[in-house]
């Protein structure tokens, strides 16, 4: 296999994840209960034997740090190779916030320069996948190409999200549109590029463009022979809330497309040491993923309940995402909801509450299918009833509520 550095990207701003990323980046947002994002792509190179890896940070990295560290539960903890985070520094000619993600790359050509590597892997760290990178290296070195990129098969009715590629009988790119408004195919960028290292450092060098789908690929494609490697598995972009809902929520039907329990290609992340899952004695639990540490006295179906939650006795969670430490006190209802960490949901009190789907005044194209959003270490007074399509930002405290028991549709809630 070609000596091959990996290129994490995972800097950029996400506010099509509303209060998922207001603290953290996308690449950081917890997925099926106990991992992050970017445990998918970690995992991805060392399952394909790829041990040198740079985490490229900008857009609120602390929480992203914190997660990799050294790298130890990837086995990236090492002296020559593993893992390094690189963020954005000044330079003696001054500096700036990176404008895009090929702008990334660009500010950190000397650490590309460095690598004894044939080929720079450059991934995207906010999709969910699992994917084997060796056929695609391997295809890449064949044709001694300078530029392979990965599509995949997407719906022609969400192609618009995407960058859209065309390719002709020999799989060579003859157009690539991002995020176009009629698309010519369904084929889409995954995000991820093979690139020979000296044709990366050239084209970087000598040109200024800002993100790789946007200005670099349409120029690449008639510049040199772009291939492109059609991955067959399993691949989804949660850069929406309701793509992230999607996602989580098609890990529990009885055979998910995404395998977790796969032994042959492990999702490795950082794990915090926690007991295991109470289930009370009038508990009733039905069709859900239970992380470490939770503890339900209530009733909870086909939810995502991450470690450390608590849901009390008399209280209902359904069709929801729980992230960690989450509490709900008993006797309240949470139901089609994604709430944030550390959050405490008072007793009696009903988030996602009637048939009234208002879109979000403030998004309405974000939130209109009646999912309501609680943000991180927010407090939910007792007794409140909250409607669909609600935003609760981070850290709001029952004050903020202002004494009403009533949150309509639409409607959010800041400090």
């Amino acid at each position: 296999m070609l000596r091959t550095f990996a290129m994490i990207l995972a800097g950029g701003e996400s506010p099509a994840l509303s209060v998922l990323t207001a603290e953290r980046s996308e690449a950081a947002v917890p997925f099926a209960g106990k991992y992050r994002i970017i445990d998918f792509t970690l995992s991805n190179c060392v399952n394909s034997g790829i041990y040198n890896v740079g985490v490229l940070t900008q857009y609120r990295p602390r929480s992203l740090h914190e997660h990799i560290g050294v790298g130890k539960p990837w086995d990236l903890d090492r002296r020559i190779g593993g893992v390094r985070v690189l963020h954005p520094y000044l330079t003696s000619e001054g500096g700036a916030w990176q404008r895009g993600n090929a702008d990334a790359l660009r500010a950190n050509l000397d650490i590309i320069a460095e690598q004894k590597v044939d080929a720079v892997l450059v991934l995207a760290g906010d999709h969910v996948y699992k994917m084997d990178y060796r056929p695609m290296l391997q295809l890449h070195e064949d044709l001694d190409a300078d530029l392979t990129l990965a599509v995949h098969s997407v719906s022609p009715h969400e192609a618009h999200r995407y960058g859209i590629v065309s390719v002709d009988a020999d799989g060579i790119v003859t157009q690539f549109e991002e995020k176009p408004r009629r698309p010519r195919s369904s084929l889409a960028s995954m995000g991820i590029y093979v690139f020979r290292k000296h044709f990366l450092m050239e084209v970087l060098a000598n040109g200024d463009e800002q993100n790789i789908g946007r200005d670099l690929m349409p120029k690449l494609v008639h510049q040199t022979s772009v291939v492109s490697y059609h991955f067959q598995g399993y691949w989804a972009d949660v850069g929406t809330v309701q793509a992230y809902y999607e996602a989580n929520m098609a890990l529990l039907v009885e055979t998910p497309a995404l395998d977790l329990y796969d032994p042959e290609w492990v999702i490795h992340t950082r794990s915090e040491e926690r007991p295991a899952a109470e289930i009370g004695e009038h508990a009733r639990v039905d069709g859900n993923l239970l992380c470490d540490g939770c503890r339900i006295y209530g009733t909870v179906a086909r939810s995502i309940i991450a470690p450390g939650v608590v849901v009390g006795e008399g209280a209902v969670v359904r069709d929801s995402i729980l992230l960690s430490a989450t509490v709900v006190e008993p006797g309240a209802v949470v139901d089609r909801c994604i709430v944030d960490k550390d959050v405490v949901i008072g007793s009696g009190a009903v988030v996602g509450d009637g048939e009234d789907n208002t879109p979000n005044q403030r998004s309405p194209d974000l939130l209109n299918t009646g999912l309501t959003l609680v943000g991180r270490s927010a407090q939910i007074p007792p007794n409140v009833r909250i409607g669909r399509n609600v935003v609760i930002r981070p850290r709001v405290t029952a004050a903020a509520f202002g004494g009403q028991t009533l949150v309509s549709s639409g409607a959010t809630i800041t400090r």
